[in-house]
């Protein structure tokens, strides 16, 4: 169910659904080549409108439009210019980070955020304000966008920066597509001496100490996560395994890395076939699963060398990697409450916990700076991740409860990975939320860019 490509001018409705496999819904999918073709097939939909989609990345249903039309950009992946001096790189929205990385390193430069996965497209991340392990010290994607071209409702090109169009840019960007279809991009990469990351890893026995230490490296590590085990309890609620890391210089490399310090090689990721039962996922193998990355993790380790794929992108390895969640799919659950509020993440830990809700993948980090986004989901905090099994019975009810608590903390859920939240809710944790929607019908008064999710929580 997770879109591909479509061949250009395809009018075939296909099933389509987000990364999590949850709620697929059918639409037109219409793949342009080139600008007069995304002109138009934007002004050709129907009244269910049209919503741009790159690498299906996003978990729930941000890219999906039932009933309508789906602009699969990924024949928009040409990299149009990049500057090997100032590391200015000009994207067509489908170009993948993938794509940016494997150019941006051969002259020393890499992307300035990335997510889990490199199979998201520039346009991708710019319409969820992607963070990574660095955003205390770089921010959010947004961040480090220059300019960008859209396509709007009425089928102008407008060429937009954060000086000339503020109010544009900031609702485009973390905006789910819904300002118009993102062309291509300006984007500052960051440069590096190699394409190795100095790793430290530190095995901590409770969320405490995972807290504590994650906060004093934040001035000495651009780039920290941490691991938690979800399914612990008592004394080793969130023990954890923290990893934080720093590109290595030229002279940290070995003298047989050193002639090709910035060779990039990922290898060719190992396919999962679509044959996992619904229930592989359970509380007994996520726990023996745990017990076994928590106990293989040193306990103390600094300076050993890992590849951008091992550090930054490890599920990577294995494409279509959410076939494992079985054909129910599986529903990720991100959050992020104030610093102020930490004890709102170890009662969530205690909650998950004690009603043994396997999360295969739990991730807590820090947030820096808020971006000026008007939908960006980062702010100043702690954001914790997990992903369940849809199949879990219950799980609507634990996770209705555990957004009440989300918002009593001031806190937010990420739209990239919502497949459920209460429209509600939407605009105490999004304070900015009527700015969005006002500009969204300055620039779109009929509503040509819609969604599912769009429908669902009235963006």
């Amino acid at each position: 169910m997770v879109l591909r490509s479509a061949p250009a001018g395809s009018d075939s409705p296909r099933l389509l659904s987000g990364w999590g496999r949850t709620a697929p819904s059918r639409a037109v999918v219409v793949r342009p080549g080139s600008l007069d073709a995304a002109r138009e097939a934007v002004a050709s939909v129907g009244s269910r409108g049209v919503i741009p989609r790159g690498l299906g990345r996003s978990y729930g249903d941000p890219a999906q439009n039932c009933g309508g039309t789906v602009l699969d950009t990924t024949g928009l992946n040409h990299i149009v210019e990049f500057d090997t001096e100032s590391g200015l790189a000009v994207c067509e929205a489908g170009v993948s980070l993938d794509q940016l990385i494997s150019r941006g390193l051969s002259a020393g430069w890499f992307v300035p955020v990335t997510p889990g996965t490199r199979q998201v497209t520039v346009g991708g991340a710019i319409a969820a304000d992607v963070h990574g392990k660095n955003h205390h010290e770089l921010g959010s994607f947004g961040r480090h966008v220059k300019a960008l071209r859209l396509l709007t409702a009425d089928g102008t090109v407008r060429d937009v920066t954060p000086r000339t169009e503020p109010e544009l840019f900031w609702a485009t960007v973390g905006g789910m597509g819904l300002t118009g279809m993102i062309l291509s991009a300006t984007v500052q990469l960051i440069p590096v001496e190699s394409s190795l990351v100095s790793v430290r890893t530190d095995r901590t026995p409770d969320l405490d100490t995972c807290m504590e230490l994650m906060a004093d490296l934040d001035a000495e590590y651009p780039y920290t996560v941490a691991w938690l085990d979800c399914l612990a309890r008592g004394r080793n609620l969130g023990r954890s395994v923290v990893t934080c890391g720093s590109f290595a210089s030229v002279e940290e490399l070995p003298e047989r890395k050193r002639q090709a310090p910035l060779q990039f090689s990922p290898g060719k990721p190992i396919t999962a076939p679509d044959v996992f039962p619904r229930q592989l996922l359970n509380t007994a193998t996520v726990k023996v699963f745990n017990e076994f990355w928590y106990r293989k993790a040193p306990l103390h380790k600094t300076g050993q060398l890992q590849s951008i794929s091992t550090f930054f992108h490890p599920l990577d390895a294995l494409a279509e990697w959410n076939r494992v969640y079985g054909h129910t799919g599986m529903l990720q659950y991100q959050f992020v409450v104030p610093f102020e509020q930490a004890d709102v993440v170890r009662r969530v830990l205690q909650r998950i916990s004690s009603a043994g809700v396997p999360s295969f993948l739990t991730v807590l980090k820090r947030f820096g700076a808020e971006s000026q986004g008007y939908l960006s989901f980062p702010k100043p905090g702690w954001t914790l991740a997990m992903d369940f099994p849809t199949w879990i019975p219950g799980l609507s009810g634990l996770l209705d409860e555990l957004d009440e608590q989300i918002l009593a903390a001031d806190g937010r859920l990420y739209l990239a990975k919502d497949s459920r939240m209460r429209p509600e809710h939407l605009s105490a944790m999004y304070p900015r939320l009527d700015r969005f929607r006002a500009l969204r019908a300055e620039v779109d008064p009929e509503g040509v860019f819609m969604s599912d999710q769009a429908r669902r929580l009235a963006l």
